[in-house]
């Protein structure tokens, strides 16, 4: 199915057409949503997290706390520079910033929204656009490793290498994943540039369900809700956020891969890990969560919701939404054990994606590829049983034992336990102080006290 632009839809042709000043204020805004994202997203996480830990979280700095980022800005920038002495100092000093710098140069191909007039050009709220952007996102997120496990290595310290080599294995492990499903939207849309995919998803479908009719977006979290799902968990094993932060295991690791830094290098990893959130983020809005249009309740009563600057509105409450399920996952579920994350990137995720794939093209092959109604039914069911399977119990647990049973589980001659009771005989000298003490309570009354 090929992408069916309409009247304020970007084409590819609308790029590469702007003066140069105009070019530069789609940049500084990128950049500067970056940023803004990043101090906004760490108060976020707070509070909602403090929200869930029934604690209030930043409060005390500025309005609602909201000043409480900036303020730990400033002070990681005044903390003391500390380079280890077996640091490889070049290294060391640029393995930040290439974390920082692929971030948020894949904000240049996410489209913010449709054609709008500035200044009186007509222009697409869109850095930049091209014939492969997707692979540019996908690029700039494989790329972004390279800071992490640099910096691990340069430090020259034990823990930081761990978490750096960490790091690799979860990238390689979660990057295949994350590539299949975007093969999906690659079949569906008929288009690898990020505002086609968008144009794609602009058209519903009606669904007839033991014989009632439902009208449906035609987004692709819905249409391959497969894809999405496995997508979603791979980004954020990509981005190392919790349950998959194993690179920056505290319990395991100090800090990860970047134990050894300190003020504003540290400062840097941290930007780079919210902004690679706020960035896959964004990506999925546009293939799976239709970019920037409306919902589908907005799109029926109000015909103007997907033109003008409206659209910059639902594409941020969408990034919010998923930036809110990002923070819901730290503050729900614990951390994997490493074998247990590898054993979901290969043996669940990336045999389940192959066949999704291949079911997909079966379906294309035999099926009215304009039929997405019945593309829809099948997309769902098939994400309610990937559901089902992933979280399904892999055994039974097992029944616990009694303190008895597990004592008779003990092998013959081992290390005594004591009785199960607690209760532990009195020792000799405790029975010759009571012997003693009973001849004075001989014929005492009951409320009688001892003199």
């Amino acid at each position: 199915m090929n992408a069916v632009y309409l009247a304020q839809d970007p084409t590819l042709a609308d790029f590469g057409k702007d003066p140069w000043w105009l070019v530069l204020i789609k940049i500084v805004f990128a950049f500067v949503f970056g940023l803004l994202a990043t101090l906004l997203g760490v108060w976020f996480e707070r509070r909602v997290v403090g929200y869930m830990q029934v604690r209030p979280g930043p409060n005390q700095i500025g309005p609602f706390g909201l000043l409480q980022t900036l303020a730990d800005g400033l002070k990681m920038a005044f903390k003391e520079d500390i380079l280890p002495k077996a640091a490889d100092k070049v290294v060391y000093f640029f393995a930040p910033a290439v974390s920082v710098i692929c971030a948020v140069t894949a904000l240049s191909v996410i489209p913010f929204g449709p054609m709008v007039s500035i200044f009186g050009h007509r222009t697409p709220l869109q850095v930049t656009d091209v014939s492969v952007a997707v692979l540019v996102v996908l690029a700039c997120s494989s790329m972004a490793v390279y800071g992490i496990v640099l910096g691990g290595w340069a430090s020259g310290s034990t823990y930081p290498l761990l978490g750096g080599l960490r790091s690799s294995a979860q990238m390689i492990s979660y990057e295949v994943a994350l590539g299949l499903s975007i093969v999906a939207v690659f079949m569906t849309a008929g288009t690898m540039s990020t505002s086609g995919i968008v144009a794609a998803q602009a058209h519903g479908s009606q669904l007839n369900v033991f014989g009632l009719e439902f009208s449906a977006p035609g987004w692709y979290a819905i249409l391959l809700m497969p894809s999405f799902i496995i997508f979603f968990i791979a980004t954020v094993g990509e981005t190392n956020r919790a349950p998959f932060d194993l690179p920056e295991a505290e319990s395991e690791l100090v800090a990860g891969f970047m134990t050894e830094y300190s003020s504003l290098k540290f400062a840097l990893f941290m930007l780079s890990e919210y902004v690679a959130m706020v960035t896959m983020s964004a990506f999925t809005v546009t293939l799976f969560l239709g970019g920037w249009r409306a919902p589908a309740p907005i799109t029926t009563f109000w015909e103007g919701a997907n033109s003008g600057w409206w659209p910059m509105l639902w594409f941020f409450g969408k990034v919010v939404l998923l930036v809110f399920v990002f923070v819901w996952l730290r503050g729900t579920l614990p951390r994997l054990r490493y074998d247990q994350f590898m054993r979901l990137g290969w043996k669940a995720l990336l045999p389940i994606n192959l066949v999704w794939i291949l079911v997909l093209a079966w379906l294309r092959s035999i099926e009215d590829w304009d039929s997405r109604g019945r593309l829809t039914g099948i997309g769902v069911l098939a994400g309610v049983l990937l559901l089902a399977v992933l979280l399904w119990p892999s055994r039974k647990p097992e029944r616990k034992l009694t303190p008895q049973e597990q004592v008779d589980k003990r092998p013959h001659g081992s290390f005594p336990v004591p009785p199960m009771d607690l209760q532990v005989p009195p020792s000799p000298r405790t029975k010759r102080v009571v012997a003693e003490r009973e001849p004075a309570n001989i014929g005492a009354g009951p409320d009688s006290k001892e003199v």
